[in-house]
């Protein structure tokens, strides 16, 4: 048995010396740690890039051939995970340094079929200058030559390597159709290809993407592009009684509070039908929540033969005071990719014009997360709109403080809205799951609820599940706008001739248990999001929760 002291010893002495970029030292330490414990993979991971920075790549390769062998979840600062094909990319640049070009070939294709993400990596590596030449190398990277291109070679070029990357990164990529029902798919579009704009050819490729169920997949066009950018300055947002101008530009205030019936004399349900194929989903509630954003971006609606000039939408409409009119609305160059946040800023927003107080839900809709006590119902209201460390209080800082003022005051009820929380980083959550778990005074049926939306997806429909999971937290709202259990991953990647943007996910997040197939976490209070209700500035979801006074059974 190895001596435990020497190993702890050992190990610690190893991290420091990588940390001060102490290379011999840390060569000889990691050595003796992986002797004493050769089944982690991750000491074996610092020991080949101890031997690397002293240029010892024969040995290098042999300590990442170790890693492979045990597998590798790396930690740094924060939690990061050493891929597979990230082992070999890395022994491919170590043949690389040894002048084997053949053998760094055969790695870099051994990593891309482990999922390779950043393909353009070796682009800035100075020692791969000399192998980008190599026609094998191109292929695989995606380097091709658009400057003698016509536009249909071009586009035909950046189909061919979208339809690859989809096969090659996506998680599922079959599992609604099969492999030749989607390569005929692809070859219908590149077809076409003569015939169709630009705007029509990116419609074809969310439609390719539409079959992974993904909700991270995209396709955008490039953000330099003319068209890129052109959006109705309006926000439009799906209540249960149709599709509403929730906020506007100051040159459109008389749209906010309307409701939005036709567009270009198309009825808006009509509208929203034509972009459902285009939007790629975890579930249906997303299509809730992207529809109506989709409906600004007027290039393309126009490729959808849906309105006749890209430039702008002619609006019928049904004012707040019940009559009808037409407005024609001008798309201007608009920085927002979407506009998630429901009051966007310099926008006149319809909950500063109710003539009531803005509720707590909109309040700071646009802070990462806060918390306000509300004294009179001893009740903690923390809204959670993003998850991702903030430079002045890091999530962890925040909840040590949201939870050391539960502990020191009367507090009977903790509220955590999540309704318009996006993502970001699900390891960044584990202190509030740690906390919540070990608060008893909060920790209890009828003492925690979690408001959930169409909006609540990716990282804070995991950090959702886990609450669903491990406390006894009652859920208020609508259905999530992800499954317990999704494909997703935000790791994009540029077509080599339009330049523009897509996303395919490679990671299946199984937060919830592998016998979960439920499309959303459903609300126990069911409290949809109402215009009557939003134009009146109150909130359903904390009404309900509020009203929850009666101790019966499971509440």
């Amino acid at each position: 048995m190895p001596d435990v002291s020497d190993y702890v010893r050992t190990l610690a002495g190893a991290e420091a010396r990588t940390g001060s970029a102490s290379w011999p030292d840390a060569a000889a330490l990691w050595a003796r740690v992986v002797e004493l414990n050769p089944v982690v993979g991750r000491h074996w991971v610092r020991l080949a890039e101890a031997r690397y920075e002293l240029g010892d790549f024969d040995g290098a390769l042999a300590a990442y051939d170790a890693a492979q062998g045990v597998g590798v979840w790396l930690y740094r600062d924060e939690i990061e995970a050493i891929f597979p094909a990230e082992i070999a990319y890395r022994m491919a640049t170590c043949h690389i340094r040894l002048g084997d070009h053949e053998s760094a070939v055969r790695e870099l294709r051994r990593a891309l079929r482990l999922g390779l993400r950043d393909l353009g990596r070796p682009k800035g590596d100075e020692h791969w200058e000399s192998l980008l030449g190599d026609k094998a190398v191109q292929e695989m990277l995606g380097i091709i030559d658009t400057a003698g291109l016509t536009r249909d070679e071009g586009w035909r070029a950046d189909l061919a390597f979208l339809a690859r990357e989809i096969k090659r990164r996506a998680y599922a990529p079959f599992r609604e159709v099969s492999e030749p029902e989607f390569d005929a798919a692809v070859a219908r579009l590149a077809e076409d290809v003569p015939g169709l704009s630009d705007f029509q050819i990116l419609a074809g490729m969310m439609r390719l993407l539409r079959p992974l169920g993904d909700g991270h997949a995209f396709v955008l066009p490039a953000q330099d592009g003319k068209d890129a950018q052109l959006a109705l300055p309006v926000k439009f947002y799906r209540f249960t009684e149709g599709l509403f101008v929730t906020a506007a530009s100051e040159a459109c205030r008389q749209l906010v509070g309307a409701q939005v019936l036709s567009v270009d004399g198309h009825p808006v349900d009509e509208v929203l039908a034509a972009v459902e194929p285009l939007i790629s989903r975890d579930n249906d509630q997303q299509v809730t929540w992207i529809g109506p954003e989709m409906l600004r971006w007027t290039p393309l609606i126009h490729a959808l033969g849906l309105i006749s000039d890209a430039g702008q939408a002619t609006l019928s409409v049904r004012f707040g005071d019940k009559t009808t009119g037409t407005v024609a609305v001008e798309s201007v160059a608009d920085h927002y990719a979407s506009l998630t946040a429901p009051r966007p800023a310099g926008w006149i927003s319809l909950p500063d014009t109710a003539g009531a107080p803005v509720p707590l839900y909109l309040r700071n809709s646009d802070a990462p997360y806060w918390f306000e006590y509300l004294a009179d119902g001893d009740v903690v209201y923390f809204q959670f709109n993003g998850v991702g460390d903030q430079p002045l209080e890091t999530i962890a800082a925040f909840c040590e403080r949201l939870f050391t003022f539960i502990d020191n005051h009367q507090v009977s009820k903790l509220v955590i809205d999540l309704r318009w929380n996006g993502g970001g980083n699900t390891y960044l959550v584990q202190p509030l799951l740690h906390r919540l778990i070990g608060c008893t005074k909060i920790n209890q049926r009828g003492c925690l609820y979690v408001i959930i939306g169409r909006g609540t997806f990716s990282a804070a429909q995991n950090t959702a599940t886990a609450i669903e999971r491990e406390t006894n937290a009652i859920f208020v709202g609508e259905p999530t706008g992800s499954r317990p259990n999704f494909i997703g991953e935000t790791i994009p990647f540029t077509l080599p001739y339009s330049k523009a943007l897509a996303n395919v996910a490679d990671l299946y997040w199984q937060t919830s248990w592998p016998m979960d197939y439920r499309p959303w976490i459903a609300p126990e209070l069911y409290a949809p999001p109402s215009f009557e209700a939003y134009s009146q500035n109150r909130d359903p979801a904390m009404e309900a929760i509020l009203s929850c006074r009666e101790h019966l059974p499971g509440f």
